[in-house]
């Protein structure tokens, strides 16, 4: 039997023994580790040691559940009883070259299903949302409560950057994580992911789970399975949830990095996107709109997306967006007015034959490299550098014909991640099936 009282205190070194000798932790247990390390009562060490036991071990549905429960209760529950109307929340897992919050959000808004967004910038080979919006000159993500509850209820969309008195907890941990290689575990990603969701007042959550090369699950098994416990998560806890898993085996369309991002988002909002990010832009846009009351039915809501790409109101409200928080509406007609890389250059293929796989963290990588990601949170970034992904996989090219245009502002820079990129990219002599990009809904 596992004692984990000293007298009336609770131990913490029992709690990590007993994870690592792969017990169940109670609901008080968890409570009391969570709570205690993020009022700075249990060192970093002993809660990378836990960290690792839940790593290596795993935890139950029950754990999990807890786990997530207590780290939203360790910061603010945002109240969004202000705005009428189904509060949907979206979150991907991220990936390389996702434009989807820019683009899905304006178009559910303009149906009149209200949207309040909190979103973080990038760390590491993945761009944050707010990064993107803030390519656009005087755009204010640094919003006071209030005034992104008035925009809501004004025009039916705010976007602004994480409250940092959200999920406390969760931060520290998440940097513990970073630092001690067990960010890839499927239970404590679920329970961060939740945490925040809970916290940030949404009624209902959609999330997108991405899996492959680009993506923190590299399978579809394990995708599926993150989804399936985040789903249950906030079922449990009466916020109706779905999970739409997608491929990120490449970069989804056609562009990566801020400014670029931000282009081609506008593009996609005129009707003129790539049909990759199209598809998973309409697909979870529609089940946005389900989880909202707007209809049931899927093929007719995608129909309602598209014509709102059509008719041009998706893009309307994104300009309705950027007007609202000061930003340079002009970039909807002129989108050339981002900040633009001086240096564009062509990166030949290696091999002629048909793309058979991109190592996609490897694209990510280099826009990281070209100055467009962050190593550290506190790092200043290019937000006109990037790459333009010229072929995919399942397209035909000859031995030095371009596969990606690197947009960068120093030769040295340009020069450096030609070779990434080519050893990135595998070719085959036969014909290679193109893959689905929604892979499952659960």
């Amino acid at each position: 039997m596992i004692l984990l009282f000293e007298g009336d205190v609770m131990n913490i070194n029992e709690i990590i023994r007993k994870k690592r000798d792969q017990y169940e932790l109670s609901k008080e247990e968890i409570s009391f580790f969570v709570s205690e390390y993020s009022n700075g009562n249990i060192p970093d060490y002993q809660m990378a040691s836990l960290l690792m036991a839940i790593y290596l071990n795993g935890m139950s549905e029950d754990e999990i559940y807890n786990l997530t429960i207590e780290m939203a209760k360790s910061g603010e529950i945002i109240d969004l009883s202000k705005i009428e109307g189904i509060k949907v929340d979206k979150h991907s897992t991220g990936g390389i070259g996702d434009k989807v919050t820019l683009v899905v959000l304006p178009l559910v808004a303009s149906l009149g299903v209200p949207i309040a967004k909190m979103s973080g910038r990038g760390l590491g080979y993945t761009q944050g949302t707010i990064d993107k919006l803030e390519a656009i000159n005087g755009f204010r993500t640094n919003l006071d409560f209030n005034e992104f509850i008035s925009n809501i209820n004004d025009i039916g969309i705010s976007i602004m950057g994480q409250s940092e008195k959200v999920a406390i907890a969760d931060k520290k941990i998440y940097a513990l994580r970073d630092a001690t290689e067990t960010v890839e575990s499927i239970p404590l990603i679920a329970s961060s992911i939740m945490s925040k969701k809970i916290a940030a007042g949404a009624d209902k959550i959609l999330l997108e789970v991405t899996f492959g090369s680009g993506a923190f699950m590299a399978s579809e098994e394990r995708a599926k399975l993150l989804g399936e416990i985040m789903v249950n998560i906030g079922n449990k806890v009466g916020k109706e949830t779905v999970a739409v898993i997608t491929n990120m085996n490449q970069p989804l369309g056609r562009f990566c990095g801020n400014a670029l991002e931000v282009k081609e988002a506008i593009d996609i909002l005129k009707g003129n996107g790539e049909e990759d990010v199209m598809t998973v832009c309409t697909w979870i846009a529609a089940h946005m709109l389900r989880l909202a009351g707007k209809g049931d039915n899927i093929a007719n809501n995608i129909k309602l997306i598209q014509n709102q790409i059509k008719n041009r109101e998706g893009l309307r409200k994104l300009k309705q967006l950027i007007a609202l928080q000061g930003g340079d509406v002009n970039v909807i007609e002129y989108p050339e007015l981002l900040d633009t890389a001086s240096i564009k250059l062509e990166v030949p293929a290696t091999h002629r034959g048909y793309v058979s796989s991109i190592n996609t963290q490897e694209i990510g990588n280099a826009v990281v490299k070209l100055g467009g990601g962050r190593l550290k949170k506190d790092d200043e970034i290019d937000k006109s550098v990037g790459i333009e992904v010229c072929k995919k996989i399942g397209d035909f090219v000859e031995a030095g014909e371009t596969i990606i245009i690197v947009h960068a502002n120093e030769e040295r820079k340009a020069k450096s991640v030609v070779g990434m990129i080519q050893d990135a990219y595998e070719y085959s002599d036969k014909e290679v099936e193109r893959y689905r990009e929604i892979v499952d809904i659960i």
